[in-house]
């Protein structure tokens, strides 16, 4: 608790600092504006322009008053309808959300992943699911929208036709939640079905000779979490129960919020579910199809250039 505490502080202390800085190198800017006197403008427009970026930075962290939007999340991705497209649309869109988190200053780490069959294109291994930890703050604020289905159109690397494929994947996200404390609900040590396996790499081969991977089922509710990242058992334990306490947070939201049978009737990632298509063939285009922002430059999309579709999705539900 005393570290959450810190934490807290520490987060409240550096939002303060950055609005100090900010209103210091405006005061500057005034200064400078007027000394220079029509003088290296390109300076000036320069200074101006990153003073900008960082206020617009700062207004998007003010519609992030969720409960849980400063915390870390638990980012999950699922391949659906496709076949080895969809496994390998999984991982691309693993990396996508790793370049962003690294723009963001964000850091990742894989809590476990499921290998598909095949490699695709630059040798990527398919992947069936992964679990992505993603710490620093406002992480689930600002990567909560992402959730949904996302679709691809391709020419498939797969089909020996070069044939058009359409596949899909889906994003699910989560607020970090590190206690049952924190939760609010009490997990009863009966209701836990804890499973040790050995953890497997692509082509399914064991990884560790010990079974060091912990699967954790909450029987009143069916969830299910899996942990593989750790080398000890008991850190994968923790892990696991940390991504159990996201996921029941989940299920109370939306209980309380008395939407229960939508959320036990799974979104198919599908045909007519998707949140966002990014196409290839026959011209290249990445469209939301909630805020109607379009970019052409997908390569860069997929290089983790994601800011105009989230903060366009943000400052939507707060219009």
């Amino acid at each position: 608790m005393a570290e959450e505490i810190t934490s807290l502080l520490g987060q409240y202390k550096k939002e303060v600092e950055d609005w100090e800085k900010l209103e210091k190198e405006i005061n500057e800017l005034e200064e400078l504006s007027e000394v220079l006197e029509g003088k290296d403008l390109e300076h000036l427009k320069k200074k101006i322009s990153e003073i900008e970026n960082e206020l617009k930075k700062e207004e998007i962290k003010a519609f992030l008053s969720g409960e849980f939007d400063k915390k870390g999340a638990i980012l999950q991705i699922f391949a659906g309808a496709g076949g080895q497209d969809a496994q390998d649309w999984v991982a691309i869109l693993k990396r996508m959300y790793e370049k962003y988190c690294q723009k963001k200053g964000f850091s990742v780490k894989v809590l476990h992943q499921s290998f598909g069959e095949g490699i695709g294109p630059e040798g990527r291994i398919g992947l069936k699911q992964v679990t992505l930890e993603i710490k620093g703050p406002y992480a689930f604020g600002l990567l909560k929208k992402e959730a949904g289905v996302h679709r691809l159109v391709r020419i498939s690397p797969f089909s020996a036709k070069n044939l058009r494929h359409t596949s899909f994947a889906k994003v699910e996200l989560l607020p970090q939640i590190k206690t049952e404390k924190e939760l609010k609900i009490k997990i009863k040590p009966e209701d836990l079905k804890i499973d040790f396996y050995r953890a497997s790499g692509p082509g399914g081969q064991y990884v560790n000779k010990r079974e060091t991977a912990v699967r954790i089922t909450h029987l009143p509710t069916g969830l299910q979490v899996s942990c593989q990242s750790e080398r000890l058992q008991g850190e994968n334990r923790k892990k696991a129960m940390e991504l159990l306490y996201s996921k029941l947070y989940q299920f109370k939201k939306e209980k309380l919020e008395k939407r229960i049978e939508d959320f036990k009737k799974e979104v198919s990632p599908s045909w007519g579910n998707q949140i966002r298509s990014y196409i290839f063939h026959p011209y290249k285009l990445v469209k939301d199809h909630r805020t109607g922002v379009e970019r052409s430059d997908i390569d860069e999309v997929l290089d983790g250039d994601l800011d105009d579709f989230i903060e366009k999705e943000i400052k939507l539900k707060n219009e």
